[in-house]
């Protein structure tokens, strides 16, 4: 494994957004994207870090938007840092394939959410309602069921705390229905192409979220795509509804700080080595499963 980083910093840029887990620069008219090996739950950046995790976000995002690029074009310009404007060639052992030169878009203020499973926040609201963002569904359904067919269910985008689960009627309010309309379908397409990828290598993708921007009026996929951090993965070997499922994402951590005494509301604890070393196999696993590949 090479060196962890909890931040990336380039002197030379602007930095235009720092998240959870990214830090974002203003490389002229475009956007540099550069993954930490930092994690967040519920809202926090733990203080621990996961090897490599940055590259493994990176990497398989990288896949993805190659995989589905012929559905909704996306915001990468080139991931090869010798390609990367002269600035930058100099940070080359930071940068290398962690990093995303893209292009700047007016982003969509909405959560791009699809579901195939009842899993999550889609579980919580269907207990607490029957419904899911407002979709109606069955009576009777367990955690971790299939649904008949995927829904798009809609979510804020928070500054700060939790995204809100909306309903698509909202999500028109704040975007308009025409581009609703065509987020939705996009979305749709996305995710059952994936499924199908994904289920040939054994994988349930139960579900992910996707954020999108405009340039001009051409709808354009950005940030990340089908990862362990956006995305719940199931090995379906091990598939059993009515309960918590064996993951190969970031819910390996959530289901291990519900176990302590963390009240969420506070600092969060370090993670353990043993779940700092799981988390790892397990980014990396679903990574090699779904990329074909068997190193970063």
């Amino acid at each position: 494994m090479d060196k962890m980083y909890s931040e990336i910093t380039i002197p030379e840029l602007k930095l235009f957004k720092k998240g959870k887990v990214r830090e974002v620069y203003e490389v002229e008219e475009n956007l540099l994207i550069v993954a930490s090996d930092r994690i967040s739950a519920y809202d926090y950046v733990l203080p621990s870090l996961i090897p490599d995790k940055g590259k493994i976000l990176t990497q398989l995002s990288l896949f993805w938007f190659g995989h589905t690029e012929l559905i909704c074009p996306n915001h990468l310009i080139t991931a090869d840092v010798d390609e990367y404007p002269e600035v930058l060639r100099e940070q080359k052992q930071k940068l290398e394939k962690r990093s995303m030169l893209v292009k700047k878009t007016e982003v969509v203020p909405v959560e791009c959410v699809v579901r195939g499973y009842l899993a999550g926040s889609g579980w919580r609201d269907y207990r607490a309602t029957g419904k899911t963002s407002g979709v109606k569904l069955p009576e009777g359904m367990q955690q971790a069921d299939r649904l008949e067919e995927p829904i798009f269910t809609p979510a804020t985008k928070a500054k700060e705390g939790h995204d809100i689960n909306i309903s698509f009627k909202e999500m028109q309010k704040i975007v308009g229905t025409e581009l609703s309309d065509k987020i939705k379908a996009v979305s749709l397409e996305i995710y059952q192409k994936a499924t199908f990828h994904a289920l040939s290598k054994g994988i349930i993708i139960a579900d992910t979220k996707f954020e999108f921007g405009l340039i001009e009026d051409e709808l354009i996929l950005v940030d990340e795509i089908f990862t362990p951090d956006s995305s719940r993965f199931w090995p379906m070997e091990h598939y059993c509804p009515g309960k918590s499922q064996l993951s190969l994402d970031k819910q390996f951590v959530r289901d291990y700080l519900d176990s302590t005494e963390w009240d969420k509301n506070s600092p969060p604890p370090l993670l353990p080595p043993e779940i700092i070393q799981q988390t790892f196999e397990r980014y990396m696993e679903i990574f090699c499963l779904l990329s074909d590949k068997t190193e970063l």
